[in-house]
């Protein structure tokens, strides 16, 4: 608590500094900006779900960023505090309060130096991208020293060295990095439309440990990786492919005997617009395209030491009953027994929208917008020789079905004051796996929200869900209330029921209520309730969470 005391302290005399900036500008002391957030949850024993089986009840996360610039020069610190210990399935390595992120950097027109912490991202992130993400516990920057230098308009490259970040601490690993991005639509003298290319190379040397020694992989593993770009005026495309040089392969934490193959990744996406059309795809091919800062990394809980960016592509829902079934990308070689052999993924998925034009019989007075998705995923069909420990993999071969949906959108306004959303979806979901969890799951989501505007400040909003199943934990039920006092002001209730469950005592309300109130750049948010245990998941990235019931207040600032 001492801790948490100092760390307000330390708030407030920022906050006291920077409203006293502008008397101070004339001294031309530069800037000082930042942030604070405070996440605080209380823990209880549930007579639905049983006894918290943690001793701590009480845990909580704090950020406090601090950002100063002087002319061509920045700086900045992070502090954070785990106190008296992190939230619930968060890594056990998150266990201190003190400065966990520094850097500080000079930028000019064409130059840019960066020592100490950075994120870094290649590409569309499938060779390197380093990260945060606080709901998911993820923080995965670097740190070391990176340039950037554009010589013209046209030119861009970055370089890099850096280990990362691990907790408080830093990866054993070391990763070297370079990238460049080069404008084409000069050269090609393009004038309704651009063109780019880039490439980049990524190495991660580590330490081999000495039980894998002599198996047929070096110290440094070396990824490349190379992309073209265009736009026009109502098209656009992209391309990648990446190969990456042999490495061990690791399942959950573990090195496999004598298993050591290359990777590779291929991505598609292009796209047609036109006014009140719109059509994207976008198709993807990984085989062992995992890449950690340290290889004994692999398959962690806890999103550590990740080095690139791999999502699951699939549309990103909002709604509690749609989220109970996420794909999670299967980019890893597994070979735990004949019965489950993974060699990597392969699939996409197609987006369409179209707005019916207002007037038409469908449009109505108001128009009327339709959005459809279509994903797909398998696994990359192959054979494993487990005497040899060798794959023989299919490039674009479609083996053992991982995922499968479809969903239809329509939103509907009905006069000033009223507006509907109508929400289908059909999964198909391969527990086993996605999650190593016998069983295949089809389910078929429904979802009805109508928002009333009372006023040009008050407003309700109300949802109506349902899942329909026979398979896994049965069918469920939802219902959400929302009411927004003012524009700062809002409160909400809402619970999800698992009636179909087949174990009578399993059949549990999911309910939370809670509200926030927002002024300026500062926000408060309460709620207290249950948490589903499963996967929560942020931009195709998740995390597991055990369930929960407890109080949860958040703070957010910015100045």
């Amino acid at each position: 608590m001492k801790k948490l005391l100092c760390l307000s302290l330390v708030l407030a005399c920022s906050v006291a500094f920077a409203q006293n900036q502008d008397e101070e500008d004339k001294k031309d002391w530069g800037t000082l900006t930042g942030g604070f957030e405070s996440i605080f949850q209380w823990y209880n024993d549930d007579t639905g779900l049983g006894k918290f089986a943690e001793d701590e009840h009480v845990r909580s996360n704090n950020y406090l960023k601090l950002d100063y610039n002087y002319g061509n020069w920045f700086a900045g610190i992070q502090v954070e505090s785990y106190a008296p210990m992190p939230l619930l399935n968060y890594s056990p390595k998150l266990d201190d309060t003190g400065i966990a992120q520094y850097y500080a950097m000079y930028k000019t027109k064409k130059l840019e130096v960066t020592a100490g912490y950075f994120y870094e991202q290649f590409g569309s992130g499938l060779i390197l991208r380093g990260w945060e993400n606080r709901p998911l516990g993820i923080n995965n920057s670097f740190r070391g020293g990176r340039i950037k230098y554009e010589p013209s308009n046209s030119l861009s490259f970055t370089a890099l060295y850096a280990r990362q970040r691990d907790g408080f601490e830093v990866s054993e690993g070391e990763i070297f990095g370079f990238n460049s991005e080069i404008d084409l639509t000069n050269v090609f003298k393009l004038e309704a439309s651009s063109l780019s290319a880039g490439f980049s190379y990524v190495g991660r040397k580590e330490d081999i440990p000495e039980q894998v020694q002599n198996t047929g992989f070096d110290e440094m593993t070396n990824a490349f990786s190379a992309r073209l770009d265009y736009s026009g005026n109502s098209f656009y495309s992209g391309i990648e492919y990446i190969i990456k040089s042999k490495d061990a392969v690791v399942n959950t934490q573990r090195y496999i005997e004598n298993f050591v193959e290359p990777g590779n990744g291929f991505l598609i996406n292009f796209g047609y617009f036109q006014k009140g059309l719109g059509v994207d795809v976008t198709l993807r091919r990984l085989e062992n395209m995992s890449f950690f800062s340290e290889r004994e990394a692999s398959g962690n809980v806890f999103n550590e030491n990740i080095m690139n960016y791999l999502p699951g592509l699939t549309k990103q829902h909002d709604y509690l009953l749609t989220n109970i079934y996420v794909y999670q990308a299967q980019p890893t070689i597994s070979v735990p027994d004949p019965s489950l052999l993974k060699y990597g993924e392969i699939g996409g998925q197609v987006d369409v929208f179209y707005n019916f034009k207002k007037g038409t019989p469908l449009g109505g007075r108001y128009g009327t917008k339709i959005a459809l998705n279509a994903a797909y995923w398998a696994g990359l069909r192959g054979d494993f020789n487990f005497t040899d420990r060798k794959a023989d993999i299919d490039y674009f071969g479609f083996g053992e079905k991982y995922f499968s949906e479809f969903s239809l959108e329509v939103r509907k306004k009905w006069n000033r004051k009223w507006q509907s959303i109508f929400y289908y979806v059909n999964q198909y979901y391969n527990e086993r796996y996605i999650v190593d969890k016998l069983g295949v799951v089809n389910s078929n989501i429904g979802v009805v929200e109508s928002t009333y505007r009372i006023n040009s400040r008050q407003s309700v909003r109300a949802e109506l869900q349902h899942l329909w199943t026979q398979d896994d934990n049965g069918s469920w039920a939802g219902a959400t209330l929302e009411f927004n006092v003012t524009p700062r002001l809002s409160f909400y209730v809402n619970d999800i029921y698992n009636y179909g469950n087949d174990v009578e005592d399993e059949q549990i309300h999911f309910y939370n209520a809670g509200g926030s109130y927002a002024r300026g750049a500062t926000r408060f948010a309460i709620n207290y309730g249950r948490q589903r245990g499963g996967l929560i998941c942020v931009g195709g990235v998740c995390r597991f969470v055990p369930q929960s019931t407890g109080l949860t207040v958040n703070i957010t600032t910015a100045f």
